[in-house]
């Protein structure tokens, strides 16, 4: 066992964060802490890392024990350059190597018992040089370079001028080289592209040492990890497995505390039917066996009713109107700002009840190409058209379109001026603001809340197309989990932007990939697109050196995606023609039920002979025409 948490509790000011929370890790385990925001998830990974003391409780660590911590905002700054960040990791190393080299030069000039003394402490350098995997140290630190997204001219560029983001990376890239017993990582997936992502699950997966991980990103915690933490109320609750796991298994022993409770709640109220009972029969003896119930019922342990939290925030999104059957198509679309080029003569249209996900590097134009749909940004070359009817509901990753010196009530109230002041109230109150919140100025809000007021606001545009920029952004996994129900019913069409691989997993229909300035289309979910994905990267693999071959690849694989679109609208088409034919044929099984029922159809066996004939054939038809629906709708 590596660590042991004993009943660790951590109160700031008079709110207790921690209540006695015990859980342990092994050596080499891979563990993900998990709960909602303001959970006390981030306290504890620095009570674990020394930078936070805690209130009562013991934690238990061996004495040699290294730790790496990654927290939100790392502090790193100054004049080193990026590449020296990621060296500096691996400073005791080259020490050594400089040493060795050092050691060999003096060779030369020595002889006797000073060689020989010489050779023996080179021989123990080289040992300790080998154990600590000195000479991969400079493939490991251009792995992690590559890895997390850097590119060459990024090697020489100082720290001090990078943005928040790069500067996370840095630190991330700088901790996974330290090869510490314990990484600690505080939403290590945020600023990554799904690229840099899918290389850090495979580089902790193979980690050799324990990683205890805070993310929001399940799907990565689904490939990482093999137990999960979850802090409710103060207290952790520890599941075996990963998120996905965890997530059954949690709702699985909810249900069994719920039927607890009301088995309990169904004692309770027996019981004092039956002590009310009693004292109206006022008797001696039925007034103490009253008494005796009363006091066995309050050393009752009561059982807490569980709280669904899935239940405090409502969101439901449905479109005011139809759009048409063409929702979006854009045709020869070129975007470049100055001489940087981010797609040219790109060609692709979205129809009515698609849920279209654009997936891609960071700085390919995924952003962009939403803000032009909008009308924000104009297209250097091409355009992008609207359908019929089409009314879009746009949610900004940077909620550039809320306003910061609003009350969260003006920013609802100014956009639908025809709300009364109880119906925003009760829109407000949906998303978590009730009460004074509601005149909190939306500059002063967190990313988190900001995404709940833009959430609000998409509410309740009614818009029948939606464009999501990365809207999970923020949000913690309930409120995402929410997100994505809602998602899932609505009845417009959507297309979205996301780094967040489960909701993309669960929400999209089809998957747009940006890649090398050309749209590449997936008919299916990020399952599906990266089965696919892989499939073409081997041909590409195996077709290298051959550019007529690459090309040729290339060519078949977007062949083969245009037959499956074909063969998708042609299953729609048929699914449609079999509605209509099985709604033609129940109307007219009505029609002659309604026929049967007259008196004067009892009176007539010719007609009766004929509709029941009729109906029959109905019914025979109907039976196969349901049969088939069913391997449609398949």
């Amino acid at each position: 066992m590596l660590l042991a948490c004993q009943q660790i509790s951590k109160t700031y000011y008079t709110e207790p964060v921690l209540k006695d929370v015990s859980f342990h890790m092994e050596a080499n385990e891979k563990m993900a802490l998990t709960g909602i925001n303001g959970s006390g998830k981030s306290t504890l990974l620095k009570i674990l890392a020394g930078r936070e003391n805690y209130d009562s409780g013991h934690l238990i660590l061996p004495k040699e024990c290294r730790i790496g911590y990654l927290p939100q905002i790392p502090e790193i700054d100054g004049d080193e350059t990026i590449y020296e960040i990621l060296e500096s990791a691996k400073a005791d190393i080259f020490r050594m190597e400089s040493s060795m080299r050092s050691m060999e030069e003096q060779m030369h000039h020595l002889s006797g018992p000073d060689l020989d003394n010489l050779m023996q402490a080179y021989t123990d350098l080289t040992h300790r040089f080998e154990q600590a995997d000195g000479y991969a140290a400079r493939s490991a630190i251009e792995g992690v370079f590559r890895g997390l997204g850097f590119a060459e001219q990024d090697r020489t560029r100082p720290v001090s001028s990078l943005s928040g983001g790069q500067k996370t990376r840095v630190a991330l890239g700088r901790i996974l080289l330290e090869e510490t017993d314990l990484l600690l990582l505080d939403e290590p997936t945020n600023h990554l592209d799904m690229n840099s992502i899918e290389w850090l699950e495979s580089y902790l997966s193979s980690y050799r040492h324990a990683v205890l991980i805070v993310s929001h990103d399940r799907y990565f915690l689904d490939r990482v990890v093999t137990k999960v933490v979850e802090l409710e109320h103060g207290t952790a609750l520890s599941f075996t497995g990963n998120y996905t796991q965890y997530s059954q298994k949690k709702a699985e022993v909810r249900k069994a505390i719920l039927r607890a409770w009301e088995k309990q709640q169904d004692e309770i109220r027996h019981q004092e039917a039956v002590i009310k009972k009693l004292k109206q029969f006022n008797r001696e003896k039925s007034i103490k066996r009253a008494e005796s119930r009363e006091k066995a019922l309050s050393r009752m342990e009561r059982i807490d009713k569980p709280v669904d939290e899935h239940s405090e925030m409502h969101l439901q999104l449905q479109p005011r109107t139809e759009s048409g059957k063409d929702v979006l198509e854009v045709d020869s679309l070129t975007k470049a700002f100055g001489e940087h080029l981010l797609f040219r003569d790109q060609n692709f249209s979205i129809h009515k009840g698609e849920r279209v996900a654009i997936i891609g590097r960071n700085g390919t134009g995924k952003t962009t190409l939403l803000k032009m749909i909008c009308g924000l940004e104009p297209p250097t070359l091409g355009s992008c058209t609207l359908g019929t009817n089409v009314q879009i509901g746009y949610f900004d990753q940077e909620h550039q379109l809320l306003h910061p010196d609003k009350t969260i009530f003006e920013e609802i109230s100014d956009q639908y001026p025809t709300l009364t002041a109880t119906e925003i109230r009760n829109v407000l109150a949906a998303f978590l603001f009730t009460g004074d919140d509601v005149f909190g100025l939306v500059g002063n809000l967190s990313g988190g809340e900001q995404g709940r007021v833009a959430l609000a606001k998409l509410m309740l545009s009614e818009a029948n197309f939606l464009l999501l920029d990365e809207p999970t952004n923020h949000l913690d996994a309930i409120s995402r989990e929410i997100l994505e129900d809602a998602l899932r019913q609505y009845t417009g069409t959507i297309l979205c932007v996301s780094h967040d691989r489960y909701f993309v997993n669960r929400i999209a229909t089809r998957i747009l990939d940006l890649e090398g300035g050309n749209f590449v289309n997936y008919i299916g979910n990020y399952d599906y697109y990266l089965e696919k994905h892989e499939e073409m990267q081997a041909q590409l693999s195996a077709a290298a050196g051959d550019t007529g071959s690459v090309i040729s690849e290339s060519k078949q694989a977007r062949a083969e995606q245009k037959q499956r679109q074909t063969e998708e609208r042609r299953r729609k088409n048929q699914l449609a023609s079999v509605e209509n034919r099985i709604a033609e044929l129940e109307a007219r099984n009505d029609e002659i039920d309604a026929q049967f029922a007259l008196p004067e159809t009892g009176t007539d066996l010719p007609l009766c002979q004929k509709l029941s004939a009729e109906q029959s054939a109905i019914n025979e038809e109907l039976s196969e025409l349901y049969a088939q629906w069913e391997l449609l709708a398949e």
